[in-house]
């Protein structure tokens, strides 16, 4: 088993309880304000999967960086011409989602919100 491999076994639990306490009276207001949960539909599956990211917001424009984006998948869904997210700002947003690589390898996905 790989260190790669291994992380991706915790994800789940983790990412579970990440939005779990982003809920909490307590922290959540702290972890909201660098986590949000995103939702998506697989581009194969055709199944909803929601999961915490952290992300930087500005103006109707939210940067999401996916972390270790070659032990990753989640981004590709937005590859090409991208496509629908939901995120958690407070109140749920919906918007357009592209997905980029540069020559680093580092994968950003850009969020463009639809008009609150």
């Amino acid at each position: 088993m790989t260190l790669g491999s291994s992380i991706l076994r915790l994800a789940r639990p983790v990412n579970s309880v990440v939005v779990a306490a982003s809920g909490l009276p307590v922290i959540g207001p702290r972890i909201r304000g660098v986590v949000a949960p995103i939702t998506y539909t697989g581009r194969r599956s055709g199944r909803p999967y929601t999961l915490p990211v952290g992300y930087r917001i500005s103006g109707d424009t939210v940067t999401i960086r996916a972390a270790t984006p070659h032990e990753k998948s989640w981004w590709r869904n937005f590859l090409g011409n991208g496509a629908p997210m939901r995120i958690q700002l407070g109140e749920e947003r919906t918007g357009h989602a592209v997905a980029h690589r540069d020559d680093r390898g580092r994968a950003e996905v850009t969020l463009k919100l639809d008009p609150a």
